[in-house]
């Protein structure tokens, strides 16, 4: 069967299957099994994605996950939630308090080096805050150039955590405190944590938060509000345009940062305790800043589809950047803390590509030449593989594969041999051939995992496996 040049999304939205048309590219793996391995792309079905997974055990050609190239830890200390834009020549970042109000850093570059600063670029908090807490700080650069800061801090008054608002001429401080209260703070819903500014093409600002519902056992939401050029002064309420629906997103999510890709708004955000190796990050779409968002069905990034490069990946900011997009975000280190990371960002028809996180792709999608979708494939990705790949001309393209950067990339090939003896097939990458890759027997409906070291251009790519020796079932493929 032929399918269209670019594989719709299949997303969830609460409990239920959401559909994107045709023409949008899914990225991330899957939270919610695990055992799916990393990333993924997943390909609309009509019926709901299969319960069962694959085998996890050692894909058969090991050393070729080397290739894969991960996020790079740019700053090697405890920098947690970073936002970094840049302001002139030089770029910024700042994170939540370490024994600083706002710790900050610079770099010429955003892959570094990075240099951290010894002042504190909030001596004082605002006069309804405590030292303590303070979190998720966001910096920009209004039109009258002045510098906004909003921070959460801890609300002496109710325990709860607040967001406020400082102002600097220079971005690297120092703030000062904009008013003697809060600039948001619902108590009655858990208070509010994690804001961010958004510019839109035209120039209208806003603010997105959360309400902190988890301290209180209360339903969280993301949420966006209109705000004037000041950044300081509400226009019209605030609408409420993502929530904690998700089974994979253990009740939390937070951090929103939202960037608009060709008339798309990509809502990045959060979600799982952060303080574990389940903290992940994923995104929502939607053709109105204000929503209805459809959040993507699997996971951006998490620590399953970073191969353990990065634990617990999350707090992510956006750089668009004319050197070429970068997404930062924090994870975990062996010697204690969060550090801050760097990736490459690509944009597949306006959706999040992040290089080193794995992105799957059901090969039953692809375009198949003598040999045939076989369906109610126990223990397969979606429940379907492409079978029958018998004869000299049968092969599978696998179409629409996205990557931000060209280079060096691992191809993970999800799949079951059931012949008695090693089986393979050939590869060809965007019509030349790459040699072949090799299935040690598995048994039929027994899902593992082979990999191969393949280059890959910038951009849109094509993966045909085809007929090689003995027999194998193809269930998906992963590229990171």
């Amino acid at each position: 069967m032929v399918l269209p040049r670019f594989s719709p999304l299949r997303l969830v939205a609460g409990a239920a299957a959401a559909t994107l048309a045709a023409g949008v590219l899914a990225v991330a793996p899957a939270v919610a099994t695990p055992a799916d391995g990393g990333g993924s792309v997943a390909a609309l079905a009509d019926a709901a994605p299969s319960t069962a997974a694959p085998s996890t055990a050692a894909p058969a050609n090991d050393a070729a996950i080397q290739t894969t190239v991960h996020p790079s830890l740019v700053l090697d200390r405890d920098f947690p939630d970073p936002d970094v834009s840049k302001f002139g020549n030089t770029y910024y970042a700042y994170a939540t308090n370490q024994g600083k109000n706002l710790p900050w850093a610079t770099a010429p570059d955003p892959d570094g080096p990075w240099t951290f600063q010894s002042t504190d670029a909030l001596p004082t908090l605002g006069a309804w805050a405590k030292t303590g807490r303070t979190w998720a700080p966001d910096v920009s650069r209004r039109a009258d150039g002045k510098y906004l800061l909003y921070y959460t801090a801890w609300h002496s008054a109710s325990g709860r955590q607040c967001i406020g608002a400082a102002l600097a001429d220079s971005p690297g401080g120092p703030f000062a405190p904009v008013g003697s209260e809060p600039l948001i703070c619902p108590l009655e819903a858990g208070g509010a944590i994690d804001a961010s500014s958004f510019v839109d093409t035209d120039g209208t600002r806003y603010i997105l938060w959360k309400n902190d519902g988890n301290a209180i056992g209360a339903t969280t939401w993301i949420h966006v509000q209109r705000v004037a050029a000041d950044g300081l002064t509400f226009q019209g309420g605030a609408t409420q345009v993502l929530r904690n629906d998700r089974a994979d997103e253990a009740g939390i999510i937070e951090a929103p940062v939202v960037t608009k890709v060709d008339g798309t708004y990509v809502l990045f955000y959060s979600a799982g305790p952060y303080s574990t190796n389940s903290y992940g990050t994923n995104y929502a779409v939607a053709s109105s800043i204000t929503g209805p968002y459809t959040k993507a069905f699997r996971f951006l990034m998490t620590t399953d589809s970073l191969d353990g490069a990065v634990s617990g990946p999350g707090g992510a900011d956006v750089l668009r950047d004319a050197g070429g997009d970068k997404l930062v975000f924090h994870g975990h280190r062996d010697a204690g803390g969060r550090g801050m990371y760097v990736a490459d960002l690509g944009w597949a028809n306006g959706n999040p590509v992040v290089r080193g996180s794995r992105v799957r792709y059901e090969a039953e999608r692809g375009t198949l030449n003598n040999c045939t979708v076989r369906e109610n494939a126990a223990g397969a990705s979606d429940g379907k593989v492409a079978a029958y790949i018998d004869h000299a001309d049968s092969w599978v393209d696998v179409g629409s594969i996205y990557v931000p950067t060209s280079g060096s990339y691992t191809l993970h090939v999800g799949y079951a041999n059931g012949s008695t003896v090693t089986a393979s097939h050939t590869v060809t990458v965007n019509g030349a051939s790459a040699g072949s890759i090799s299935y040690p027997v598995t048994g039929w409906d027994n899902w593992q995992q082979s990999s191969k070291d393949i280059t890959l251009q910038a951009g849109w790519n094509t993966i045909r496996l085809g007929k090689g020796t003995a027999f194998t079932e193809l269930d998906y493929i992963e590229v990171a």
